[in-house]
Parts: structure tokens; C-alpha cells; sequence
């Protein structure tokens, strides 16, 4: 059993991580003019990887069999992941977007239940979505919600790839070995998208920000939180990702949400409110 201690230490590691990435993503916005999506990401990626690599200098070989596997899988889900969300969140506002992309930690709390009150749940998620998806009368871009979506399926990806890594390799070696590989992963889109701007030390030093306030602060925060909570409990403490997205976005971006946005929002919070207490623990958590 989870001591109510450490249940408490992960859950503020959570949400400090959720606050982290989402004025990050905030910061990162800015870039979008002279970098693109694809710029920006590489930036993103590369500075936490270096920060990552320098703190925890792990070991070049992680050996062989499925710990070795997990890592590649997870650089490449972090490259995919924050690639597609980039491209979303330069043609939606942030708040929708991470409502978008909730559905992937949405899905992984839900998978870890076996109740029937979970039909509820997605019942609420899925008229949330549907309120967001584009239609007659929506301005929303088609292309930023399915990119949102696509995040959302590699961001559950990532929580089950991280809670994998994260127990069986000590410290944050494997996440920053992981995190290394996605910015080799990167570095072409990142390439064509920023070109020789990315040598301009003004936008090194916002792409540095960047770096450590939406990758190496919160995933080192969600790595340790996911050694102490089952995957699907985490899934759902990220439910508070939307309205921190939404309140950053009004507050720093000046993204104002119609009241239809804000009703969508407020169903996908209610659906993973409802989901946190079915959600099951399939194994002790390790302390």
C-alpha cells in the first residue's frame, strides 16, 4: 500500500510539472514565427537533453533486452509527441489543444479500470471532444485538432514508457538517454523548420527557457511521480492539464474561449474527475 506521504509528495510533483510545461508551452509560442513548430521543438528537446545528460551522466550502454528497448521507444515517443502538439498549438489555442491531447492520459486511466460507470466517463469526454471538434460554424483548424489528438495518443504512450523506464533504471539516466534520442530524432524537422536561426543567441536563450520549463523540469517531476503512483492514477491527476492550459492561455497569450469551448473543457475535467475515483491500482506502487 502507498503511504498517504507519498501519495502527497507525488501528487505535488505532478502539478508542479503540469505548471511547468504548460508556461513553457506559453514561452514557446513566441518562437513560432521565426523557428516554426519544428524549430522550436528541436530547441526544446536539445537543451533538456544536454540539462538531463549533465546532471545525471549516465552510463553510454544501458545493456541489452526490454530496458534498452523502452528508451529508444520513449525517445522517439517524446520526439513525435511534442512534434505533433507544436503543430496543433500553432493553429489552436493552448487551452483547447491540451483538451484535445488529454486523451491519451484520459485513455490510460480509464484502461486501468474495469467499472461500468467508466461508460460514463468516456460519455463525458466524448461530448467534450465533440463540442471542440470543427464543424459548421467552428473556426477551429482541422489539421491543429487532428495534430492535438495524435499528441494525445503519444502522450499516453509516454506515461506508460516513462513508469517502464523509471523502474527499472535508477535515477534519471534513462530519461535523459531517452531524452538524447529524441532530439537526434528531431534534428532534421528542426533543421528545415528553423534553418540558420537557430545559431540567434536571443532565440537560443528563450529556446533554453523553453527547455527546462516544458521538458527537463516536468518530466524529471513526472518521472519520480510515476515511481510512486500507478499509471492510471497519474493519467488522471492530469486532468487539471486543460484548465491550467486555458487559464495560462488567457492570462499570457490573451486566448479567450467561447462559451461552447469553455462547457468542452469543463466535460473533459468532469469526465477525469469521475475517472479518478474508479480508476483501479493494478499493482502496489513502489515507494
Amino acid at each position: 500500500m502507498m503511504r498517504e506521504g507519498s501519495r502527497g509528495v507525488a501528487t505535488t510533483l505532478v502539478l508542479g510539472g503540469i505548471v511547468s510545461v504548460q508556461v513553457g508551452a506559453a514561452f514557446a509560442t513566441t518562437l513560432f514565427d521565426e523557428l516554426g513548430p519544428g524549430g522550436t521543438v528541436f530547441l526544446r528537446i536539445a537543451f533538456a537533453a544536454l540539462l538531463l545528460l549533465a546532471i545525471w551522466r549516465p552510463p553510454l550502454r544501458l545493456g541489452a533486452g526490454e530496458a534498452r528497448r523502452d528508451v529508444v521507444l520513449l525517445g522517439l515517443v517524446l520526439a513525435a509527441m511534442n512534434l505533433s502538439f507544436y503543430v496543433a498549438l500553432d493553429r489552436i489555442p493552448l487551452g483547447i489543444a491540451v483538451t484535445l491531447e488529454f486523451v491519451g492520459p484520459l485513455g490510460v486511466a480509464i484502461a486501468g479500470s474495469r467499472r461500468r460507470l467508466d461508460l460514463l466517463w468516456v460519455g463525458l469526454a466524448a461530448a467534450g471532444l465533440l463540442l471542440l471538434s470543427p464543424g459548421p460554424g467552428s473556426d477551429l483548424d482541422a489539421l491543429g485538432v487532428a495534430m492535438a489528438l495524435v499528441a494525445g495518443c503519444f502522450w499516453g504512450a509516454y506515461i506508460l514508457l516513462t513508469a517502464r523506464v523509471g523502474r527499472a533504471l535508477p535515477g534519471g539516466g534513462g530519461l535523459a538517454i531517452a531524452m538524447g534520442i529524441a532530439a537526434l530524432a528531431a534534428l532534421p524537422v528542426g533543421l528545415a523548420g528553423g534553418g540558420a536561426e537557430l545559431l540567434d543567441p536571443e532565440l537560443l536563450a528563450v529556446g533554453l527557457a523553453i527547455g527546462v520549463l516544458s521538458s527537463a523540469l516536468p518530466y524529471s517531476l513526472e518521472l519520480e511521480a510515476l515511481r510512486r503512483l500507478p499509471e492510471g492514477t497519474f493519467g488522471v491527476l492530469m486532468s487539471l492539464e486543460p484548465a491550467v492550459a486555458a487559464t495560462v492561455g488567457f492570462v499570457g497569450l490573451d486566448q479567450d474561449l467561447a462559451a461552447r469551448e469553455v462547457v468542452a473543457i469543463g466535460l473533459v475535467l468532469a469526465a477525469s474527475a469521475g475517472a479518478l475515483r474508479a480508476a483501479g491500482t493494478p499493482r502496489a506502487a513502489e515507494v
